[in-house]
């Protein structure tokens, strides 16, 4: 699954499949300029931190074609947009990637005009796409080692082809294990309230014929206790210098079962996922969504008018409860620390 997102270089639009509609309907969400790109990141119809890294490359694009209209001042006019485009979500450190490669492509040609860096700017989004497919692949083959034939895999939220460019990162490694031809079963946790493995994990696997069935959130710890699950792997939004990560809401919790029970908890992220400037899981910004998530089910309404509500979008899993984090650099292990400066950089 590579054409969810997907630019019309006809229509100067980016064409994303709106995550929002599945598993119900497969319907594109059009970009046509920054305020499109940020409602589409706010609002979901994109998720998944690959996937948006790619979405903030292409919405860069359309930002600097919307520039066009300030005449000379467009300079100024981009500058501005990019910094409203890299402010859209807090947590997921590949927004701001996303456009921080642009903006350093840009710094690089130097005194360009408009048309030269539209043309350089499309030509970078489309290699930032390609290039995250090949990285989950090599991913997917580095974490596949840990996945025997006979498993029950456990994962929270959607780390597939949907919250990447195409394959996916914790699903990405499932795949991989799977197209070996290990004997492998899916346990998608629900992931509550957007109901990400619920909707979009059992989506895709299903679409691919591995065999997944989902469970409620609150599962999670009488699935283990009952020896219906030999690994966790689970994606990731932002991981520290020191190993921690944060990922969708409850992936914490995982984690916590997970050790409790002597269950392998993997995390699965390309090295952009990675915030070498943040020392450690403490510093990562946490998103608070809209509370209609958690208090609406549709348009119906599940909790009494006035009664508040906490939707934390994201938890940090600290490093200790991590058995090993999936990188297209190979598997790291603890110290976290030292194995993340040795394989992605950092002081």
């Amino acid at each position: 699954m590579t054409d969810h997102i997907a630019f019309s270089p006809d229509r100067h639009a980016l064409l994303l499949l709106d995550q929002r509609f599945l598993p119900d309907r497969e319907e594109s969400f059009v970009c046509r300029n920054t305020a499109d790109t940020i409602y589409a990141l706010q609002t979901m119809v994109v998720r998944g931190a690959p996937a948006i890294g790619v979405t903030a490359a292409y919405g860069c694009y359309l930002a600097a074609r919307e520039a066009g209209a300030a005449g000379n001042g467009w300079k100024k006019k981009l500058s501005e947009l990019l910094i409203e485009l890299e402010n859209a979500r807090p947590t997921a450190v590949n927004l701001h990637w996303g456009v921080e490669r642009m903006r350093q492509k840009w710094q690089a040609l130097g005194d360009i005009s408009l048309p030269a860096l539209l043309s350089e700017w499309l030509g970078l989004a489309e290699t930032m796409q390609a290039e995250d497919i090949e990285i989950n692949k090599a991913m997917g083959k580095n974490g596949s080692v840990l996945i025997d034939d006979g498993d029950t895999v456990m994962t929270h939220c959607n780390a597939g082809a949907l919250a990447t460019a195409g394959y996916g990162t914790a699903l990405g490694v499932i795949r991989a294990a799977f197209e070996q031809g290990k004997r492998i079963k899916v346990i998608a946790n629900e992931t509550r309230p957007f109901l990400q493995g619920a909707r979009l994990t059992a989506y895709e696997l299903a679409k691919e014929g591995i065999p997944v069935t989902v469970a409620c959130d609150n599962a999670v710890g009488h699935l283990m206790k009952k020896g219906m699950v030999q690994k966790v792997v689970v994606g990731a939004d932002r991981i520290a210098a020191n190993g921690d990560a944060a990922n969708k809401i409850g992936t914490y919790t995982v984690a916590l079962a997970a050790k409790a029970h002597g269950v392998p908890f993997y995390v699965a992220a390309p090295a952009s996922t990675f915030d070498l400037t943040l020392a450690s899981g403490e510093l990562i910004p946490i998103e608070n969504r809209t509370p209609r998530e958690v208090t609406h089910v549709g348009e119906h309404r599940i909790t009494p008018e006035g009664v508040p509500v906490y939707n934390f979008a994201f938890d940090v899993t600290p490093a200790e409860l991590i058995a090993g984090i999936i990188t297209e650099k190979g598997v790291l292990t603890a110290p976290y620390t030292d194995a993340i400066r040795a394989a992605i950089g950092g002081k």
